[in-house]
């Protein structure tokens, strides 16, 4: 691998340190429950290692599941088959039988227990985001109880003790309300929803809702730059796994415009190596580093 990829990686990883002021701002406003944010995933990964030296990321939470109505079967049967058609289309799994078998019983704790984690740090706070979508999406596991949300906690390195005492605190209670604030400030309906912001602050920004081709993130980021932006060449298959840790079959699909087969064939070989382990889920494929190498990322 070039230089030139790894610094590429280490630049735009949500796992790795840079403080570089950069041109854009983005605000991707997600609900940790929301089956359409998780299938956003592999876009955002892309644009990150693409063009992460051209923007900033900062993740709002909406709230918009938070006021689910609790024990209303009905609604639970309406999320259920959401999810499901949500993942068969977007090859990001999702398992909807978790709202008829164990559902999520306090919604708006999953947001308050991300910005606890935040508190540690705004990487602290994607890590975590990340690793309870999977064992929401992926495990079925009920993000309200607190034994979920502490092995969140501990699988990412945080530390675990401070974590609980946020969230218990006004701290992470207020962080969420200012989320909140800022979603409605921002006139926010739909989730995920992206918005696209430059230096110049009295310059609207620009506001995307929904789940679009990749193509058009590229467009706004043109628009916004006004110049077309050089695209950085990912590092290679194996480095993204090294810093990601685990990853869909989708998420390296999109990254490196291969198809789900060809995935499965490169994933194959590295298999084979023990550098990763295939990870069946009920839509696909997930893998996992193993993560006998030092991480460099």
């Amino acid at each position: 691998m070039s230089n030139q990829e790894s610094f590429e990686l280490k630049s735009t990883s949500p796992h790795c340190n840079n403080n570089e002021k950069k041109p854009l701002e983005l605000y991707l406003f997600v609900d940790p429950l929301c089956p359409e944010c998780w299938a956003l995933e592999p876009i955002i990964k892309k644009l990150m290692i693409e063009y992460g030296r051209y923007f900033s990321i900062k993740h709002v939470l909406s709230g918009r599941l938070a006021t689910l109505n609790i024990g209303k079967r009905q609604n639970y049967e309406n999320m259920a088959d959401l999810w499901e058609k949500t993942a068969s289309r977007s090859g990001m799994s999702c398992d909807g039988s978790l709202w008829l078998e164990n559902p999520i019983s306090s919604p708006h704790l999953a947001s308050i227990a991300i910005k606890a984690a935040e508190l540690q740090g705004r990487r602290a706070g994607i890590r975590f985001l990340r690793k309870l979508q999977e064992v929401l999406f992926l495990e079925k596991q009920n993000v309200s109880s607190f034994d979920v949300l502490k092995e969140c906690a501990k699988s990412v390195g945080l530390d675990v003790a401070e974590f609980i005492s946020d969230i218990h605190s006004d701290s992470a209670a207020r962080a969420f309300q200012c989320d909140l604030k800022i979603t409605s400030e921002m006139e926010v309906q739909e989730i995920p929803t992206l918005v696209f912001f430059n230096e110049n602050i009295e310059d609207e920004g620009i506001k995307i809702a929904g789940y679009y081709d990749y193509e058009v993130y590229e467009q706004i980021l043109e628009e916004m730059l006004m110049e077309k932006p050089a695209r950085s060449t990912p590092p290679s298959v194996e480095k993204f796994l090294q810093c990601f840790k685990f990853v869909a079959s989708k998420e390296i699909a999109v990254v490196y415009n291969m198809t789900i087969n060809e995935v499965e064939r490169e994933m194959k070989k590295l298999q084979l190596k023990q550098i990763v382990e295939q990870i069946p889920v009920k839509y696909g494929m997930f893998w996992k580093y193993n993560d006998f190498a030092k991480d460099e990322c």
